[in-house]
Formats: C-alpha cells, structure tokens, sequence
C-alpha cells in the first residue's frame, strides 16, 4: 500500500490505539478492527498506532507493521493515521518509519533518541535526519518519563522553524513547560499543532491553547472525549469542565491496580476496561508484563458500572 503523502492535520481527539491481545500474546485483529471502528464511530479526528498505549516497545518489526496495517485498513481513509517509529537512534527510526508509511500510514511520531546521551544539539540533528528521509510529516514525542530527557523548549521552535517537525505530542507532565510551548508557538505564527497526552487534564489544556489531546483513556470511553473537545472548540469551558470531571472519575480505574509497573497499571487498567465493555475480547497485556489482579478487575468494574458504563459493547 502506498503512503498518502499528503499532509494530514492532526488536532482535535486523536487516541492512541491500544494493541488488543489474544491470550496466546498473539495480536488480536478482530478485537483491533472493532476497537478502531468504535473509536471512529465514536468521534475521534485521528488514530496515533504503535504509542506507548499501544505497547509498541514489546513487539518485533513485523508485528508493529501488522499492527498499522491492520488500523489503516480499518480506518479505510475515514481519519487519518500517525504511528510511532520508537527506536535507538535516527537511522533505525528512519528504516522502521519506512515500513509504516508502506504499510499507509500518513505521519510518523518519534522521540528523542534513546539509550544514548545526547545534547540538545544532537537530538536536533536526530529529527532533522529523519525528516530529510522520509516523506511524510514528522512529529516530536515529547515523553521524558520514557526517553528520560526533555526535548527543550528552543529545539523544538528550532525544529519547527525549519520545517522539520510539524507537531508535538506532549507527554512531558510540565504543564508550565507546555504553557510557554503554546505562547512561543503562538508568537512564531502557529507552525506546530500541539496535543496534550494528559487525559485528566484536556480541559485546562484546551483553554491554553493545546491543539487537540492523545488520550489513552479513549479506548475505554471516547465519546467523553469528543464531547469534551466540541466544547473546548465552542469555547464553552464551563461544559468541558463538567465532562473533565467525569471523564476523571473513569481514570480512577487505574488507581484500581497497585504493586505493578507502570505499563501494567495504566495499559491493564485501560483493557481491563474494555473487555469488561466489549471492546476488545480479552485483556491480555504484552508478554513479560504482569496482569492485574482479582481484586483490581473487580473494582473497575464497579466505576464502570456507576458510570453506566459496564456491560456495554462497540459491536
């Protein structure tokens, strides 16, 4: 399949789409095309493949490219698709960037460079590699709890004054660093879209200025978040703040889950959620990562249930 080399525009709600597992660890593409078709349906204005929702670091090369041609194809041009080419350093992001765009997706979103220890120079020249060798738009991730360094504020309006990056997903956890990205942005003329990757925090967000959000939590209940971004965009705050808070009270699912690692917790709670909607049809997290527990599993299920959320199904 050849990419679309357009440039799509990436703003408004644009979940990142978690990897629905058969118990064998196997992907399960049904449940995927399910998932993607209830994101859709759901309102959503983009779909992010192989994020950290997604658990791309836990699969090979030929899984992620099965993994984005399986949501571009049930996308079938209705939203477009940005994917993750997260990997060491430029040249192997370059090569796995290559096989998704194949594969039709019509962006791709990187990190800093990981495992090396780079300068703010460096990871400059890391992005400004990869843009010149693939043909569609490039995005910054900006996730230091992963990568364990900030992109700083001067690199990415260096980045954007060029041409080289078009937007940036921000999972920095800096809200006063995201402040003054929008502010810069804002005096540079606009050239990057920026989406908040904190889901408890869209509202406050989109009155700062944030182009659009990445929320994980979207896999479980995306019409909150749908909701809650044609208010931002109506400029009726008071409104989104009401869906905010309900929205946060479906996050206390992964409060549920405790004495695991971060990947179980967040991404466990979240397919927890969704098997116990219909979604996805098992929530089988990636090999080597611990499931949640009995006790856990039951407590999601009674937010759900006061939220009127259980039982319900994306089928």
């Amino acid at each position: 399949m050849s990419a679309d080399t357009s440039a799509p525009v990436f703003r408004g709600v644009v979940p990142p789409v978690a990897t629905p597992l058969l118990p064998s660890g196997d992907v399960d593409l049904a449940s995927l095309r399910r998932l993607v078709d209830y994101l859709i349906d759901g309102g959503v204005d983009g779909l992010f493949a192989l994020g950290s929702t997604g658990e791309t670091a836990y699969f090979t090369d030929e899984v992620r490219v099965r993994i984005a041609e399986t949501i571009v194809d049930a996308a079938a041009g209705r939203v477009p698709v940005i994917a993750g080419a997260i990997e060491l350093t430029a040249d192997r992001v370059i090569e796995t960037s290559r096989r998704l765009i194949a594969a039709g997706v019509q962006a791709i979103v990187t990190t800093a460079p990981l495992y090396t220890i780079n300068s703010q120079v460096e990871i400059a020249a890391h992005f400004r590699r990869i843009a010149a060798a693939i043909d569609v738009p490039l995005w910054a991730y900006d996730v230091p709890v992963r990568v364990h360094k900030k992109i700083a504020l001067e690199t990415l309006m260096d980045l954007a004054s060029d041409g080289t990056i078009a937007g940036v997903k921000d999972s920095s956890g800096d809200d006063v660093g995201f402040r003054r990205l929008v502010a810069a942005n804002e005096a540079a003329g606009h050239p990057l879209q920026l989406l908040t990757g904190h889901e408890v925090v869209v509202d406050a967000m989109g009155l700062a200025g944030a182009d659009g959000v990445v929320p994980g939590l979207g896999n479980v209940e995306i019409e909150g978040y749908a909701r809650l971004w044609a208010a931002v965009e109506a400029g009726d705050f008071a409104t989104a703040r009401a869906e905010q808070e309900r929205i946060n009270r479906l996050f206390e699912i992964v409060f549920q889950v405790s004495g695991l690692s971060g990947d179980a917790t967040g991404v466990g709670a979240f397919k927890e959620a969704m098997a116990q909607r219909g979604i996805i049809d098992h929530a089988t997290m990636a090999q080597t990562v611990e499931p949640i527990g009995a006790d856990a599993r039951a407590a999601i299920g009674r937010i759900l249930a006061a939220l009127g959320l259980q039982a319900e199904t994306a089928a």
